[in-house]
């Protein structure tokens, strides 16, 4: 096949990714970047992608193994390439599905790290609150751990989703799918400590509705959540291997360790997608924040 015609289909796969499968942008660009690992592959060997066979697939994942990509690597670089064959074969690209046969690499039980209450008060503690930066870092960790956000959608946080007097944020998640999160007292307390040093900024055009901003009026990366997280541990003398996403962890295990209903957990998290009419609202809403007064250790 050609690399004209290769591109094409790499196309149209992302909008199939992006409007049929609902995919986050940052998930859509990892299935593309281990596909076009799988490409570059069958083209040192001269092998379509349309005619390749199950064996040459077993000889790529023995090379993922020979140059030390981990497992649980392996196993998303897997997934990708199954997902696009199943593309490809249902859109008539291929007669067949190569990947059918193909192994997952075995993988040992993960337990995340998860910090204890007294470890994310001292996170707290250890923050210098007299400098702007201080207290915008001291409001991030305090919402990534009192909501249970994913990094993406801290980042993503904008003000006009900010419903501090009813107690509840609206985050917008995975495939775009919004769902409303309570926020404890002292999250929106550290919220508002931030917010006079948040408006005093030079704020960039296109940037006023994020929440957190950075020096120059910017929002904040991913990257810079992670070193904020990182040098707030060291700060404190945490030896754990501790990100952003260590903080979702907490939040649902101390919820779940205080005996929180799982399913609210879940929809808290955003692996359940919530709807937004008024029925769901009301009918939802004052069961959701009942779980978070009753059960997290901010709200004790």
């Amino acid at each position: 096949m050609s690399a004209v015609a290769q591109d094409n289909i790499l196309r149209r796969y992302i909008t199939y990714l992006r409007l049929e499968k609902g995919m986050s942008e940052n998930t859509i660009e990892a299935y593309i970047n281990d596909i076009e690992k799988l490409m570059s592959y069958l083209s040192t060997s001269n092998i379509s992608w349309q005619k390749v066979e199950r064996n040459t697939l077993h000889e790529f994942v023995c090379t993922l193994q020979d140059v030390g990509i981990s497992a649980r690597s392996q196993a998303r670089i897997i997934s990708g390439i199954k997902s696009f064959y199943r593309y490809a074969l249902l859109e008539g690209y291929t007669q067949e599905n190569p990947t059918t046969l193909l192994e997952m690499p075995q993988l040992g039980r993960h337990l995340p790290e998860v910090l204890t209450l007294n470890e994310i008060n001292a996170m707290l503690s250890s923050i210098d609150c007299s400098t702007p930066e201080g207290q915008r870092n001291r409001a991030i960790i305090e919402v990534l751990y009192s909501c249970g956000l994913r990094v993406s959608e801290l980042v993503n946080l904008r003000l006009s989703q900010l419903y501090l007097n009813d107690e509840y944020i609206c985050v917008e998640g995975k495939g775009n799918k919004q769902r409303l999160v309570p926020i404890s007292g002292q999250a929106i307390r550290e919220i508002e400590f931030y917010l006079p040093a948040r408006d005093s900024l030079n704020i960039k055009p296109g940037e006023e509705d994020f929440l957190f901003l950075n020096r120059r009026g910017r929002h904040l990366t991913r990257t810079m959540i992670f070193y904020i997280v990182r040098d707030t541990c060291e700060l404190c003398g945490i030896k754990k291997q501790v990100s952003p996403h260590t903080l979702r962890h907490s939040f649902a295990t101390h919820l779940l360790e205080n005996g929180a209903n799982l399913r609210a957990i879940q929809q808290m998290l955003g692996h359940e997608s919530i709807t937004t009419t008024e029925v769901y609202v009301h009918l939802d809403r004052h069961f959701l924040r009942q779980e978070i007064i009753n059960h997290h250790p901010r709200n004790k």
